[in-house]
């Protein structure tokens, strides 16, 4: 309804509150004696009883419930405001729980109860409950818990009685004598209202009086707030006609916003981010235009973000969204609007290069570390809108930037910052890092201007480092540009203050190239192996180094590898000897920790095995790779050093941080050699039997599993990976019968192996040394942890065994024998005794019960279900018969199945329909 379909409403209304600035009673009715605490506690209680337990309140109570609150709100009108508040709440309650039917006009009611002229509150007090109410009122439809059917009937029903509050809301706004305090009242009662999908177009006379409001300072903020829950409602787009009412207001602002923003009052720009939907009418662009340009004006506000301003941020979503909605038209109408923001999307990419310029080192040095995080965040936003703006703009954008940056290299007259630089360079970087610019013809020019750069600042060598990084794929492709970009790389390793930078770059570069770093070997080890010496980096990225060297060794010829190797290794084996003598302390665990940890990343990426696959029959010649003889590197290098280990663990057996780091080196190593791992099985499955039956910790199951998803399926080495499971299971049993509750990532990781076990080996359950009833007693067990992790291992290694029941002869008597034990568990915690988010995996036990053990199962329900009270006391007989003639029927749909499960649980819970059931 738009302003003059009011007209007949507004003529038929009485003058509201005439006056209220002035009007008051001296007399008032007694407030109760009773403190505010007590009476807002006693409202509060009024309001739960109505919201929550309607259905205890008898029909024929309504009426005078009613009106008792209408009496009480009018005489706290002049009382406490949150007494007041709480009161207007519990009559906002009442009312939804009455709409439609019971009371069907209540908010025309509740104005005419209060334009009634008499009684002992003044006219301004009750102007200000009745708007206090008519606020709260759509906020409690927000958050009230009426059932599904009767939202959607109160939601209409509130839609209708708009046309009592918009004269009401529309006078007060307008009437010239109106106090600040009431019109703010207003302002927020609209913002509420308009929660509700009010269409805009009966709305339009109060968006355009909260306009003229702007110019109130003590009603601004409210006034922005009504305006953008106005115009950024879902629909609004529809009301394209209102919208281009509203435009001139929002370009009058304009001055308004200048001078705001050179006063340092930042919030006035939040108003341009609304109106949006204009763009939809291809014939209004130019008004549209106008509001951009405005926008443009917000993004680039001089001073440097957070510092000197903060509102720029607000304004890259709106960058975001316009171009979705130019880029989601159909293709004519996408051109017309090309051609038009084509242009102003280079002006944005300006802007923003220039607000992610650094300042000046001195005013640099002067802000805070949360305002230089926050000025980190501020640019990572800007990368983001980079990128994103490149799938409209496309390669232009590059040649853009590449240009620029040219101009600013070869230009020898005019002088530049390197912040100019580094900005340029940032926007590269931010497309680079995820477009694929391999076919972009600038990045040669790039590449060729890098050199040229004078790096003469951390942030600017921080961010040369990153570029060069982002291109490392397009290196590997023209590997002759190399020679122009490593060296700065390792000349900036040893700078400790581009440690991150210029690790991971040379990581990238490892990675992605290395096949054609060969030539450059020798150099890269040397200088590596100097900064690692020197101890330039901190731990993370010494980590990272040691795989850059992982992927560089990769590469070479078996011989040229041991030798790097040897010369990378040998001070740390020094060390470590020297260390394993030393009586232990926290100071010697540090350094034995960090030394096994630079090895385990060095092996994770040392991968020989890669080069025969990269390097056949279609992999150009420039990848080919030598031909590789004799045993794995890795491998005769762990051979070397597996004596020495052993030494360090002899003393540090009760630490699990040291067995941990020693595990990581073999679990890393194995899952990178793979079979090329075989000729250490042997002795670590000794090493890790003798480790685990001294000190059983969970690092060691993972990797005797690691060992038996490899290697259990080869003949040659079944016999060790045989022992060392039995070993490790005989060992985990007696865990067990001592009491496993303190050891759950034991008991996790065992369950993980049993698991494995099953699935890659099952001959290992037939061995007569195991003892399979021992494993099934300790799953039923761990199906009872309270630990999330432990659980889902158990039910995975259920979901394993028992399909086995028919080939492998133990299973299959354990699970007739005690497999009932196993429902009776799933039962229990599907009645309530595990978490909620667990059903999935019980309900997948239960569905490999139906399949392989039909005739079982049935037995076993029937049985369990019988007793009372059991899973839940929540339960009938009936709803049990029906859950287990559900779940029997199901023997091929598990999808079926978990959701059987879930529907049961929520019952035997008592939260099933609930609301919560509903949102988890």
């Amino acid at each position: 309804m738009s302003e003059s379909s009011h007209t007949q409403a507004r003529s038929d209304a009485k003058p509201l509150f005439q006056k209220i600035e002035t009007q008051s009673k001296t007399a008032s009715l007694p407030l109760s004696p009773q403190v505010p605490e007590i009476q807002y506690f006693g409202a509060s209680a009024l309001h739960t009883k109505i919201s929550r337990y309607w259905g205890d309140i008898p029909a024929e109570q309504y009426d005078t419930l009613k009106k008792q609150l209408f009496s009480q709100i009018a005489r706290f009108a002049s009382g406490s405001k949150i007494v007041l508040t709480r009161l207007c709440v519990a009559l906002a309650s009442l009312a939804l729980n009455m709409m439609p039917e019971v009371w069907p006009g209540a908010v025309s009611e509740m104005v005419h109860m209060f334009q009634e002229e008499g009684g002992e509150v003044d006219g301004r007090a009750r102007c200000l409950a009745l708007l206090e109410l008519l606020t709260v009122l759509p906020e409690e439809f927000q958050t009230s818990r009426l059932p599904q059917y009767r939202k959607g009937e109160v939601r209409g029903a509130l839609g209708r009685e708009w046309t009592a509050v918009y004269p009401l809301l529309q006078q007060l706004l307008r009437q010239p004598d109106s106090p600040p305090l009431v019109k703010a009242r207003v302002l927020k009662c609209l913002s509420s209202w308009v929660l509700l999908d009010v269409p805009l177009n009966e709305s339009e006379g109060l968006v355009e009086a909260s306009f003229t409001a702007l110019s109130d300072p003590e009603l601004f903020d409210t006034a922005v707030e009504a305006i953008v829950n106005t115009i950024s409602q879902p629909d609004s787009q529809r009301y394209v006609n209102t919208l281009l009412k509203l435009v001139p207001q929002v370009l009058q602002l304009q001055e308004q916003l200048r001078d705001a923003i050179q006063n340092g009052d930042m919030e006035t720009s939040v108003l341009l981010f609304s109106i949006r939907a204009l763009l939809e009418q291809v014939e209004h662009w130019q008004s549209f235009l106008a509001l951009v340009n405005m926008i443009m004006f917000c993004t680039g506000i001089p001073g440097h973000y957070p510092v000197n301003e903060t509102t720029s941020s607000l304004t890259l979503t709106f960058w975001y969204t316009l171009q979705d909605d130019i880029m989601s038209f159909e293709a004519e109408k996408q051109a017309v609007y090309l051609q038009v923001y084509r242009p102003v999307y280079f002006q944005l990419v300006d802007v923003l290069l220039h607000k992610a310029q650094f300042p000046t080192d001195e005013e640099y040095a002067s802000w805070s570390s949360d305002e230089k995080e926050q000025f980190r965040i501020y640019r990572v936003d800007i990368s983001d809108t980079l990128m994103y703006v490149y799938e409209m703009l496309g390669a232009e954008l590059l040649s853009n930037l590449y240009d620029k940056l040219g101009r600013l290299l070869t230009n020898t007259e005019q002088a530049t910052t390197w912040q100019h630089t580094e900005a340029l360079l940032y926007g590269f970087q931010s497309i680079a890092e995820t477009i694929d610019v391999n076919y972009s013809d600038v990045i040669p020019g790039l590449i060729g201007l890098i050199p040229r750069i004078n790096i003469n600042n951390v942030q600017l060598a921080d961010t040369v480092m990153f570029t060069i990084g982002a291109l490392a794929e397009w290196l590997a492709d023209h590997p002759v540009m190399l020679s122009s970009v490593l060296p700065l790389v390792l000349q900036a390793l040893g700078n400790p203050d581009l440690s991150v930078s210029s690790v991971s770059t040379l990581k990238k570069i490892c990675r992605e190239c290395k096949y054609d770093l060969p030539p450059y070997a020798t150099n890269i080890v040397a200088v590596s192996q100097e900064v690692l010496i020197k101890q330039i980096h901190k731990t993370s990225q010494c980590m990272w180094l040691m795989q850059a060297l992982g992927f560089l060794l990769s590469a070479l010829p078996v011989e040229e590898i041991l030798r790097n190797l040897h010369s990378l290794i040998t001070p740390y084996i020094q060390q470590l000897e020297k260390l394993s003598e030393e009586t232990p302390n926290p100071s010697n665990k540090l350094a034995i920790i960090h030394i096994l940890g630079l090895l385990s990343n060095l092996f994770t990426t040392l991968d020989i095995t890669k080069q025969e696959e990269e390097s056949g029959e279609n992999a150009p010649p420039i990848k080919s790779a030598p031909p590789q003889t004799g045993p794995n590197p890795v491998v005769v290098v762990l051979q070397q050093v597996f004596a020495l280990i052993q030494t360090v663990l002899s003393k540090w057996l009760n630490d699990s941080q040291v067995v941990e780091a020693v595990c990581a080196i073999f679990e890393k190593s194995v899952k990178t050699l793979l079979h090329d791992f075989a000729p250490m099985v042997s002795q670590l499955s000794e090493m890790l039997g003798q480790m685990y039956s001294t000190i059983p910790q969970a690092s060691a199951l993972d990797l005797t599993r690691q060992m038996v998803h490899i290697f259990a399926s080869e003949t040659n080495h079944f016999p060790p990976i045989k022992a060392l499971f039995e070993l490790v299971t005989s060992v985990t049993l007696t865990i067990f019968q001592q009491g496993p509750r303190d050891h759950p990532d034991i008991v996790d990781s065992f369950m993980q192996l049993q698991a494995q076990a099953l699935k890659r080996k099952p001959d290992l359950f037939l061995s007569e040394s195991l003892d399979v009833k021992a494993v099934f007693h300790c799953g039923v067990l761990s199906l009872k942890f309270p630990e999330a992790p432990t659980v889902k291992s158990t039910c995975f290694f259920f979901t394993e065994l028992i399909p086995h029941c028919a080939d492998i002869p133990p299973v299959g008597q354990i699970v007739q024998e005690d497999g009932k034990l196993l429902l009776l568990a799933v039962l229990e915690a599907i009645g309530g005794q595990s978490s909620r988010s667990l059903m999935d995996q019980f309900a997948e036990v239960l569905f490999c019960l139906n399949k392989h053990c039909f005739a079982l199962l049935t037995v076993w329900l029937k049985e369990a279900l019988r007793s009372p009270g059991f899973p839940s006391s929540r339960v009938s007989d009936d709803q049990k018969d029906t859950f287990s003639q559900q779940v029997l029927r199901e023997r091929v749909n598990k999808r079926r199945v978990k959701d059987i499960v879930k529907e049961f649980t929520l019952v035997c819970r008592g939260l099933h329909g609930t609301e919560y059931a509903a949102d988890y």
